[in-house]
């Protein structure tokens, strides 16, 4: 019996050394593990919020293409030369255009401290500006910084998050592929008098022409107490083909800033989500003229939306 007992004790402690072996094997030998090499958030998409309709641009479809290497440019810029090709470049400061033909291909711009109203890139004193798959955020959000203040100007597969505005849309810009989603709100703007925040993901301004927004996603749906997913005071607007979400009214088309009446306008062949605070998908004013609208429906069921209300 003693013997039995002696080869229990014997395999009892056996087993009590294995364990301790095996999980000897998982500690580390007297010198730390290395930690992997932080990897910089600014060359990467933010993670969405909310899931994109299929077939709508997302933050997989826009922005800068994988394996773009990016080259960090830190300090206010200023483009001037005429026809540059600017590729690759993280813009750490606020960036200008002046020349005509300037093309930027998978940037990303995220400004600086703002110590003035101002956008991210501004091109509204150039020509022929052009945007592709390019990024948008502010790394130091304020109520003074918007996306980009764009004149004659194409945007093409760019994603726009974080900023005030997406895109102040003036004569001559085409928004096309993009992605405008969470975009930052504040209690306190001075450009408000001091209130909240008016944020639009793409606002087009009075005594401008020929605005144009063609497949995008523009989803304001979780952004706080936002403006409209659109709003515009210019004519000739044409907004088609796009997933459009959130505002107070979706679509907001409104003649007062010019006194007379607003001309030319076509939202076509839309899909809309059902975020907007009184459920409107679109609200025109008494003198803006809807040359067409068909072609609108709620995504999630396919029906038409209601005709646009109508009031100042």
């Amino acid at each position: 019996m003693a013997k039995t007992w002696s080869y229990v004790i014997a395999a009892v402690a056996a087993l009590a050394l294995a364990v301790t072996i095996a999980q000897g094997l998982g500690e580390p030998s007297g010198e730390a593990t290395p930690s992997p090499a932080p990897v910089s958030p600014t060359s990467l998409h933010p993670a969405p919020v909310r899931t994109v309709p299929a077939g709508f641009p997302d933050a997989a479809s826009t922005g800068v293409r994988p394996g773009t290497k990016l080259t960090v440019v830190t300090g206010d810029q200023v483009f001037a030369t005429d026809g540059e090709v600017v590729q690759g470049r993280e813009f750490r400061g606020f960036v200008e255009v002046t020349a005509r033909g300037v093309t930027f291909r998978d940037c990303v711009f995220l400004g600086g401290v703002a110590d003035r109203t101002r956008p991210l890139l501004d091109t509204e004193h150039a020509a022929d500006t052009v945007i592709e798959d390019s990024e948008f955020r502010a790394a130091h959000p304020s109520p003074s910084i918007d996306g980009v203040w764009a004149a004659r100007t194409k945007i093409y597969r760019s994603e726009f998050s974080g900023t005030v505005d997406g895109v102040k849309a003036h004569t001559g810009t085409l928004v096309q592929d993009s992605y405008i989603h969470d975009l930052s709100w504040f209690g306190s703007d001075p450009d408000q008098d001091g209130g909240p925040t008016h944020n639009d993901g793409v606002q087009a301004f009075a005594e401008q022409t020929g605005v144009r927004l063609v497949r995008n996603t523009i989803d304001l749906s979780t952004t706080t107490d936002p403006n409209a997913a659109v709003q515009s005071s210019a004519d000739d607007l044409r907004v088609e083909g796009n997933y459009l979400d959130g505002g107070a009214c979706v679509v907001n088309i409104d003649h007062t800033p010019l006194g007379r009446p607003l001309k030319g306008q076509r939202v076509t062949g839309n899909r809309f989500g059902r975020g907007s605070a009184h459920d409107c998908p679109v609200l025109l004013s008494t003198r803006a003229e809807l040359v067409s609208g068909s072609g609108n429906v709620w995504h999630d069921t396919g029906e038409p939306i209601p005709e646009p209300e109508r009031h100042d």
